[in-house]
This record gives C-alpha cells, structure tokens and sequence, in this order.
C-alpha cells in the first residue's frame, strides 16, 4: 500500500483545524500527523513527527504565519508548505510564492479544491506547467487599489492605529455604522478580509498617504 501523504496543519483557529482534519484523514491517502496554532508550535511538530506538507494560515492571531516559511526552510524542512487562509493580496501572494509557497487556497473554496492542490503539490507537473499555474494564481489576486478618498485616509489611519470602530467615529465625529462601511470598503480596495490584513497592505501601498499630515474631519 503507498504511503499516505503526512499533513500538518497550522491555523490558530481550533474549529477550522477539527473540520480540516477530519476532511482529510477521510481521504485513504491523506493523514493529518499533527496540529498547531503557531509557528513556534509548528517548528516545533516538524522535529517531532514526518510531514510532506504543511497547510499555513498566514493570520495566526497577532502572528504572521508567514515567517514560517523562512523558518521552516532555515531548520531543514524539505516538504511543501500550501498557505490556506481567508485572503490575500497580490502583493502579499507574490511575497509568499517568493518565500517558497507552493500555493495558496482561499478558505471559502471548495473542499475539493484544497484536496486537488495537496495532491497537486506532491506530485508536480511538468516545470513549465507548474510556473504557469503560480503565474495564474498570482494574476487571481487583486492590487490594491491606491486611490484613496479623504475618508478613507482618515479611518485607515485609526485602523493603523489600532482604534476600535466607535473610538475612529468619536475621533472623526462621524457615526460608528459610517466607519464600518468605509472599513468594508478598504477591504474592497486593499483586496484583503481582515484588518491585520489591512494594516499589512497599509504599510506596503499606502504608507505614504498616512504619513501626511491628517486633514480635518468632515
């Protein structure tokens, strides 16, 4: 019998890492050999057990899952690593298939498609193949969109700033739900889901809008 494909899973969502292994170790050549909500703990399951492939959420709580690619590969690890998480940006896509990712899945695909790209990643296809399906996915990411309005500026900056929705409203003399539609729509333009995501694309494409001075609210 072929030896099943060995996975570890690392999300810092307990739930998520329940569902997923459960999903997997229902395939015959699947086996989840080990959990983690870290990198460090991540680090830590590749001295403790084989693994083929690691499936990485880059959002780990106040981490950023993605250091384990650098680290892994710096401590010998020699398998796959698939990011799988909520969103990405572009920018964020390139700077991960960089660092060695052998793809990224969104976590509102389909289950199949995670289940087609651990295969896929374990049994490459052909060089050429295989770069024009990273240069396919990488062309599926949106850039961020740079333009701006003011309000936008202004509630980015509170975002940056780690300010909870009612605190950029009090500070901008706007209301809360006024706040929360012009966070919805820098998620639109940043092409990213969650707010760490935001400040991560913030620092990268609009660090300069926030550096200027902070016009008055409106």
């Amino acid at each position: 019998m072929p030896q099943r494909i060995r996975i570890l899973i690392i999300d810092d969502h307990s739930l998520f890492r329940e569902a997923i292994a459960r999903l997997l170790d229902g395939e015959p050549d699947f086996q989840v050999t080990a959990e983690a909500a870290t990198v460090e703990d991540g680090l830590k399951a590749l001295h403790k057990v084989n693994v083929d492939i690691v499936l990485l959420d880059i959002n780990l709580g106040l981490q950023q899952g993605g250091a384990f690619l650098t680290l892994a590969r710096a401590e010998g690890f020699i398998g796959k690593i698939l990011v799988v998480t909520a969103g990405v940006s572009k920018f964020e896509a390139t700077r991960l298939f960089q660092r060695g990712c052998a793809g990224i899945i969104l976590k509102h695909e389909r289950p199949e498609r995670l289940i087609e790209s651990i295969r896929e990643a374990i049994e490459p296809k052909a060089p050429d193949d295989s770069q024009r399906e990273l240069k396919k996915q990488l062309n599926s990411f949106e850039s961020p969109d740079s333009n701006l309005t003011v309000r936008e500026v202004q509630v980015l900056r509170g975002v940056f700033e780690g300010l909870a929705n009612k605190e950029i409203a009090v500070r901008l003399n706007c209301s809360e739900p006024l706040v929360k539609s012009v966070i919805q729509q820098l998620f639109r333009k940043a092409g990213v889901r969650t707010r760490a995501q935001l400040v991560r694309v913030a620092i990268e494409h609009y660090w300069n809008k926030l550096e200027q001075s902070s016009p008055e609210p409106t």
